[in-house]
């Protein structure tokens, strides 16, 4: 595993030409700090063990372990692109500890490796090496760091390069390279601060002032020292791409900045430059436990790619919540909208039904809709009532919509399924589920528009679907309008819908953004008069996004929209 023939033949290759007795004297000092015997015990009984394996191996074999907080765990980010930058407080066990835990979440992860970490073998499909030593990373190297993060991976880099040493104020890191940061930069990657609250003995710092390079070797016998211990590790929230780009001073003074957050953050403090606006998204449900509770609610329809659709309602302690959740915030905040919390639950998820999509190959939810017979819920859950109710005042909403009313809300599509019919799988779901409750002729709810929209772009919308989807709008009251006759913006005179709706979409596209997806879906749903969009109310809970009050009724539905959401059954 470590040959102290090997590290002296590259890295002290003067000693291969010296005095025999010099040589072999220096060979049994290395053996001894290297404590190449133990490890060649250890090669022996695990000469299988490659990667994550090897890793938790060896920290089982100096048991030696981590402690962190989970809400803390959430920072990391379960997919895409990251740089995760670390201070180096112990120089060895330190570093596998932060593999262990970062692979708990992304089995991706990568770190970047000096010399001597690149002599371990075992190590090696986990590392990316540099050329700490000679200062001379071949540029393959570097091109293979990038490559790994513009793939998506994740990425762990010590940036002082080495183990800390005693300073004036304690136990820090020495300079820190820019290379994280010019990294992070190139490939556009949020940075992910953490800290490790760990030390090495009194004498190896005594020694670090004797004799640095040393110390360095010194440090495979300080990690005999490590033995039965554990350290804490704290994790920041991710700081964005946007984020660091925007703060006014140079790349010297982020790379300080940074330095000063990583030790901040071991005392529960954030930099003001890094301070978090949102809680990071829980990370997601074990599949098969979703898969499990799926199967016991009713199937309702399969698609002809696999798919399947289940009408479910909420159990307690329900890993599918919890994923239902998880998956609004993440799609909602991927659009600029979003609760802000780990997870976009709250008491109407309780007692309103849920159609789910479910990706039985992937092990995934797909996406989902909320829903709930307006009248049961008036009935039963009087004091809570409608989640319309937050956003609207239904007061005059005339009985027969009472009646004969499902409340719809809470939709969404995951990102990596748009753009796959998912939305018309879903909307097959809703007919299954009014097949099952034939006394239904309307649905109702919030649609909503990003608050990330340009301002033009959201009055415009306003107007267009104000103009051809009018109706009596003093049955809804939004409790915080949208008023956007100040506001510039397109103006639409109601004779002509498709010229109209394609100047529209041209308009935004120019503004550099599109009309959202359920828009349209409703806006070709019915025929005229059937699809009524009653008032726009601002959600101050929700990002500030605008949420359209639409009205639809089923009878007025198109001939080829209600075969084939509500007529056909689901297997196509």
């Amino acid at each position: 595993m470590i040959s102290v023939e090997t590290v002296v033949a590259e890295q002290f290759p003067a000693i291969q030409t010296s005095n025999p007795l010099l040589k072999q004297s220096f060979l049994r000092f290395l053996r001894f700090i290297f404590h190449e015997s133990e490890f060649q015990r250890f090669e022996q009984t695990y000469p299988h063990l490659m990667g994550i394996d090897f890793v938790e191996q060896v920290l089982e074999f100096f048991e030696f372990d981590f402690v962190a907080k989970d809400r803390e765990i959430r920072h990391i980010p379960t997919s895409g692109r990251v740089v995760a930058i670390a201070n180096h407080p112990i120089g060895s066990l330190d570093g596998l500890v932060l593999l262990k835990m970062l692979s708990k979440v992304r089995q991706d992860v990568k770190v970047v490796a000096n010399e001597l970490l690149w002599a371990i073998k075992p190590l090696r499909p986990m590392l990316l090496p540099v050329n700490n030593m000679g200062n001379k990373t071949p540029k393959e190297n570097m091109a293979a760091i990038e490559k790994h993060l513009v793939d998506g991976g994740a990425l762990l880099i010590f940036p002082a390069g080495e183990v800390s040493r005693l300073s004036p104020t304690g136990i820090k890191d020495g300079k820190w390279h820019s290379g994280f940061l010019r990294f992070a930069k190139k490939t556009q990657s949020p940075i992910l601060p953490i800290h490790v609250d760990g030390k090495n003995s009194a004498f190896f710092y005594g020694l670090s002032m004797l004799a640095k390079p040393l110390s360095t070797l010194w440090l495979v016998h300080e990690m005999f020292k490590q033995h039965d211990r554990e350290v804490r590790v704290r994790v920041a929230p991710v700081v964005d791409f946007e984020t660091y780009t925007a703060i006014p001073v140079d790349d010297k003074q982020k790379i300080a900045l940074f330095k000063k957050h990583v030790y901040a953050i071991s005392k529960r403090r954030h930099l003001a430059e890094f301070q978090p606006q949102l809680d990071s998204v829980a990370h997601p449900e074990e599949g098969r436990l979703i898969r499990s509770e799926l199967r016991r609610q009713p199937l309702i329809g399969t698609t002809k790619d696999g798919k399947h659709i289940y009408s479910f309602k909420h159990v307690a302690d329900s890993a599918v919540m919890r994923e239902l959740g998880r998956l609004r915030e993440l799609t909602f905040r991927a659009v600029g909208e979003g609760s802000g919390k780990v997870r976009d639950v709250d008491v109407y998820d309780r007692f309103y039904d849920h159609i789910i999509l479910w990706d039985e190959e992937d092990m995934e939810i797909v996406g989902a809709y909320r829903m709930a017979p307006i009248q049961r819920v008036r009935e039963h859950y009087a004091e809570v009532g409608l989640y319309t109710e937050t956003l609207f005042n239904l007061n005059n909403i005339p009985n027969h919509i009472v009646d004969q009313g499902l409340e719809l809300g809470r939709s969404f599509v995951q990102p990596k399924y748009w753009g796959k019919r998912s939305l018309d799988y879903l909307w097959q779901g809703i007919g299954a589920y009014l097949r099952q409750h034939p006394n239904i002729r309307y649905l109702l709810g919030g649609v909503t528009i990003s608050n990330e929209l340009p301002i033009e772009a959201k009055a415009s919308m306003v107007r267009f679907y104000q103009t051809y989807f009018s109706g009596d709008r003093h049955w809804v009251e939004a409790k915080t309008p949208f008023v956007a006759k100040d506001i510039h913006g397109l103006q639409f005179g109601g004779q002509d819908y498709q010229q109209e709706f394609a100047v529209l979409k041209q308009y935004m596209k120019e503004l550099g953004c599109a009309v959202p997806t359920l828009y349209k879906q409703y806006g070709e749903l019915c025929e005229a008069g059937g699809t009524q969009f009653l008032s726009f109310n601002v959600d101050p809970d929700f990002c500030d996004c605008i949420d359209g009050f639409v009205l639809v009724d089923i009878k007025k539905m198109k001939t080829q929209k209600y075969h084939r959401y509500i007529q056909a059954p689901v297997n196509n």
